[in-house]
């Protein structure tokens, strides 16, 4: 019986020295959204988790797009170790390496973000992921997605001709060569540019975000012509951080993280899911509104142009062969190039 007691004085004493000398880790991540974006609320309840799970070990200060550096430059701050991670699209970067617009957005490739969702976790895509982010210093944590995003338009949208000449705000890279193959102007602009530059006829349409946001912020007032389902975007929005510093996390807060980033995907997916539903309905009863829904014809033919331009990508660097590989590898094997 005494050499029990000492045996459960032994582990009780090795537990408290044990959570004694637990780390605690504090993080500042950017987010790519304003902070009265819906998409923001949903990120930072994110974070909230994140403490709950690791019991408060691991805390993360999430800030809003341009709060330390531009929404184009976070890879950057991460890498550096300015910020200690960002949420973004990574379409962003393409002017670093042309796989990053590639991996963001091969447009056409998913009709449901859980055809991503497979492909990052179990389809060799968050290998893919860190072997792209690695060398900048930076660790891929998981993947999260709007969704399909719908497109606002000015004019009337009812098919690919229509494209042709429309001034379009796109982020630069692959997005951008696919509008521009499909015969419209891309324009390189930050989402919060979009209304004003809608409202006074700098663009005629936006590569955007998912419907519902557009709408709560007002786009479709000025662009009243949307198309949705969207036919064109689902952008490939990554949790990532600074290599050194998830390093430093022991491997139960790094599973932590990891398994809370999934959660987040499903949370962003799910809840903006219903509010575009409820946005829809809204902007159908509004007589100023016209809610163009594309055929699925048209749609095939904006894909067959956007795998060309997968094509084109690939060449121009070796990690973007590299995506175009392990890409058409996998939708091939899923049935999913057809």
């Amino acid at each position: 019986m005494k050499s029990n007691i000492l045996n459960y004085v032994v582990v009780a004493g090795l537990l408290t020295g044990t959570a004694a000398a637990a780390e605690n880790f504090e993080f500042t991540f950017q987010s790519v959204d304003p902070a009265g974006n819906p998409n923001f609320g949903i990120q930072d309840a994110w974070t909230d988790r994140v403490a709950e799970m690791s019991g408060g070990r691991l805390i993360i200060e999430l800030l809003p797009v341009g709060a330390v550096v531009e929404y184009n430059e976070t890879q950057d701050a991460v890498g550096a170790g300015i910020l200690d991670g960002h949420i973004t699209d990574i379409s962003y970067f393409s002017g670093k390496d042309p796989a990053f617009g590639l991996a963001a957005n091969p447009i056409g490739a998913w009709s449901d973000p859980n055809e991503m969702f497979r492909f990052i976790n179990y389809g060799g895509g968050y290998e893919l992921m860190n072997e792209l982010e690695n060398p900048y210093g930076l660790h891929f944590v998981g993947a999260t997605t709007t969704g399909l995003e719908g497109f606002v338009s000015k004019k009337p949208l009812n098919g690919v001709a229509d494209l042709k000449g429309l001034k379009v705000r796109a982020p630069e890279g692959l997005i951008q060569e696919v509008f521009a193959a499909a015969g419209s102007v891309p324009v390189n602009l930050p989402y919060a540019e979009v209304y004003t530059s809608l409202d006074k006829g700098v663009i005629d349409a936006a590569d955007s975000t998912v419907f519902s946001t557009n709408h709560q912020q007002g786009l479709h007032k000025v662009g009243n012509n949307p198309v949705y389902p969207g036919f064109h975007s689902m952008p490939l929005v990554e949790v990532s951080m600074n290599l050194d510093k998830w390093n430093s996390l022991p491997a139960d807060l790094q599973a932590i993280m990891t398994v809370s980033v999934r959660d987040l995907a499903q949370d962003m997916v799910a809840v903006l899911s219903m509010n575009d539903m409820a946005a829809y309905a809204e902007a159908k009863a509004d007589p100023n509104i016209t809610v163009h829904n594309w055929p699925a014809e048209e749609r095939a033919k904006f894909r067959t142009i956007a795998m060309d331009q997968w094509a084109k990508v690939a060449e121009r660097s070796e990690n973007a062969q590299k995506v175009y590989d392990t890409l058409t590898t996998y939708l091939d094997e899923q049935g999913l190039l057809d």
